[in-house]
């Protein structure tokens, strides 16, 4: 969700086709695909790879697929969710 947007828009900007990335990362392009549309979570190594592709920030690469999973976390528990995130972050 949050990556895959923006790896989509990095890919965009490159010109590259879903294909070049899939092969690069040595997956299918529809897997890559699914990526890019949320449908499936990359690797952190994947993360990695794809922010030297695309010459951009690994930090802000890393922090939108980790912004993912503590989303996908915490679905359906809305409520208490920031509160806890907060608790996490106290604790880091």
């Amino acid at each position: 969700m949050f990556l895959g947007k923006r790896i989509r828009e990095l890919r965009e900007e490159k010109e590259l086709l879903q294909r070049q990335l899939a092969a690069e990362l040595e997956i299918d392009t529809p897997m890559y695909s699914k990526i890019e549309r949320g449908e499936r979570k990359a690797k952190r190594e994947q993360v990695i790879k794809m922010a030297k592709l695309f010459e951009a920030d690994e930090k802000e690469l890393l922090t939108l697929w980790l912004a993912g999973q503590i989303n996908e976390l915490v679905k359906g528990e809305e409520e208490i969710a920031k509160e806890a995130i907060k608790v996490v972050g106290q604790n880091l």
